[in-house]
């Protein structure tokens, strides 16, 4: 008799999860588009009691007063299910990004070469509330032929597990096994899921930049995400007043507790005293509090900022306020003071938007328009997997291509290396085919 699931350590289930992942790697495409197909209806089939753990989640959050943010984050409506189960199908409709071949090559005649698109493995997804998360990243998992072990916050315990049998009831009538999708529960199984570097080949963590560290500090399976969402919006001397208005409120307003809203206005000096008090007024209107600095307090009848205030990531509805006296100075401090994340400039000069898009150092960069935009589901990509700030790729938001790597064939008719070396070395032919 097989042992159940849940009652494996969680070593043998990580193990588990690789040997299903390894299965999951070889299914169709036709396949994998069944089991998210499967997946959406079944998540449409339990919205109602997904919807209910949600609620008692959310009652439970507020009685102990978890921070706004976070609560934000946690609440699972029907509007935001359907729109996560919309994003399950937009997965489906993508391409599949397993078995591309990206190089095909000539090493010489018979000798062949190909560079072939593959999953990861398995996946190890670890966030606070966040349970929309969930949803999102098991689709991408699924459709790039990866397993993944979910860790959810204790805050969202009862939705996560609704989420995950539902899930889990849509992929046992599938090609998939539902063993691919596991939901961890307890915050040891944290501490060890991060030590299980021969079985989980990707950590994900979604949540605030002190426990994104965490996680970054005490594992030695490589990280992708990021820790600060520390975002700005620069209104620069030539901006529109009215496109820069609208920007601003919703670059902070839309969703405030999101990684990409703003969390700095720098307002060039030269239209500060018509702009700021047009801004103001209509951030006030939706209950911002405004910090600003010696120049906006002057025009401003706010609160003074300090140093703190243009390295801290509110997500909350507080936006400090700055006065730059050129576009130099906002790029200075943008990059001195951003998290690489998110940064916009408000102008209807084009060399000073060429300018700012080129020397900002951050993995999105926009001109005329809200930082919200800042989201995988936006850019096409289905869903995503979180947003990462590093340098090297995947970079920005993550879709299915931040979730694939790639192996080398070479294939061959007793070719030796000998044969190209030494004085009489054969050439190579490197005729890409």
């Amino acid at each position: 008799m097989t042992t159940p699931i849940a009652t494996l350590p969680l070593r043998a289930i990580a193990q588990r999860t690789r040997t299903h992942a390894r299965q999951l790697a070889v299914l169709s495409t036709a396949e994998k588009n069944q089991a998210i197909e499967a997946i959406a209806q079944a998540l449409e089939i339990s919205a109602p009691d997904i919807l209910a753990a949600n609620a008692a989640d959310c009652e439970v959050a507020a009685a102990e007063g978890i921070p706004k943010p976070l609560q934000a984050r946690l609440k699972l409506d029907e509007t935001k299910l359907k729109s996560a189960i919309a994003g399950v199908r937009n997965v489906g409709k993508l391409d599949d990004p397993v078995g591309k071949i990206q190089i095909h090559r000539e090493l010489d005649e018979g000798l062949i070469l190909k560079r072939i698109s593959c999953p990861l493995g398995v996946l190890g997804v670890i966030f606070e509330a966040r349970p929309d998360a969930l949803i999102q990243i098991t689709s991408l998992a699924i459709k790039s032929g990866n397993g993944v072990i979910l860790k959810g916050g204790k805050e969202a315990a009862r939705s996560c597990d609704a989420l995950v049998r539902a899930i889990h009831a849509g992929l046992k009538e599938t090609a998939v096994d539902p063993a691919v999708v596991q939901l961890l529960t307890t915050r040891e199984e944290t501490l060890e899921l991060l030590k299980l570097d021969e079985s989980v080949d990707l950590i994900i963590p979604r949540g605030s930049n002190s426990f994104v560290r965490f996680v970054q500090e005490n594992t030695r399976i490589p990280v992708l995400g990021h820790a600060d969402g520390i975002c700005h919006l620069y209104v620069d001397a030539a901006a529109d007043l009215q496109k820069a208005t609208d920007i601003t409120v919703d670059a902070k307003t839309q969703y405030p507790a999101a990684c990409n809203a703003i969390e700095t206005l720098l307002v060039h000096e030269a239209i500060a005293p018509a702009f700021l008090p047009l801004v103001a007024t209509a951030l006030q209107k939706r209950d911002v509090e405004l910090r600003g600095d010696q120049a906006s307090v002057k025009i401003l009848n706010i609160a003074a900022a300090t140093d703190a205030d243009w390295s801290t990531e509110y997500s909350d509805l507080i936006l400090a306020i700055k006065v730059v006296d050129s576009l130099d100075t906002a790029i200075d401090h943008i990059n001195t003071y951003g998290s690489r994340h998110t940064e916009a400039i408000v102008t209807e000069d084009p060399a000073v938007a060429d300018t700012y898009l080129s020397q900002v150092d951050a993995a999105n960069v926009f001109h005329n328009c809200s930082t919200r935009f800042a989201d995988g589901f936006r850019y096409g990509f289905g869903a995503e997997v979180g947003i990462s700030t590093q340098k090297m790729p995947p970079r920005g938001p993550v879709g299915l291509e931040g979730l694939i790597t790639y192996k080398y064939q070479l294939q061959g008719n007793a070719h030796i290396a000998a044969t190209y070396t030494g004085e009489q070395a054969k050439p190579f032919t490197h005729r890409d085919l």
